[in-house]
């Protein structure tokens, strides 16, 4: 299978387990640092508003909004785990962790999505250049290929929009 086809395989995949999770009262949490902590709240504001057409608001939390819980966490645990103790907090068997990071290698983002895998919520990564260790511990992963952080990041918002439209369709059936 080449690049471009395990993407789009991967995308679908994406789409279909959070339409999923929805479907059985699950939610999507969405955690990243820097642009893609923006990339986290984008993807919530798509799927809580709308991408591009009329529907019911669906479940999406961006934990990376709050910045009295950010600031709190990582002032009295430490920054590495200001998304873990958020999914510990809010996430259950059946929803679902979306982890955003260009490198995948980012420690905040990997606590997260190793508490999530052990507490049943399933996984999915999206990364850049080879995957990184984020790639190896979630479940899927989606991989932008390329080792120029600002064409992950473009990549990255193609793909989410992508995986939103999927989302909107799908759930609307």
């Amino acid at each position: 299978m080449c690049m471009k086809d395990k993407i789009r395989s991967n995308i679908e995949k994406a789409a279909q387990v959070i339409i999923d999770s929805f479907k059985k009262g699950g939610k999507l949490i969405i955690c990243g640092n820097g642009g893609s902590a923006a990339d986290a709240q984008h993807i919530a504001a798509e799927l809580v508003g709308r991408f591009k057409k009329e529907r019911k608001a669906l479940p999406a939390i961006a934990l990376t909004a709050n910045t009295s819980i950010l600031t709190a966490i990582a002032n009295d645990y430490g920054y590495d785990v200001v998304f873990k103790r958020q999914v510990e907090a809010l996430g259950k068997k059946g929803d679902v962790l979306l982890a955003i990071s260009t490198s995948g290698n980012a420690k905040s983002v990997l606590e997260a999505v190793k508490l999530a895998n052990k507490i049943g919520v399933v996984t999915i990564a999206l990364t850049g250049g080879k995957g990184g260790e984020l790639a190896k511990l979630a479940k899927l992963s989606i991989i932008a290929a390329s080792s120029d952080t600002p064409s992950i990041q473009e990549s990255h918002m193609v793909i989410y929009h992508i995986l939103c439209e999927l989302i909107e369709n799908g759930y609307a059936r």
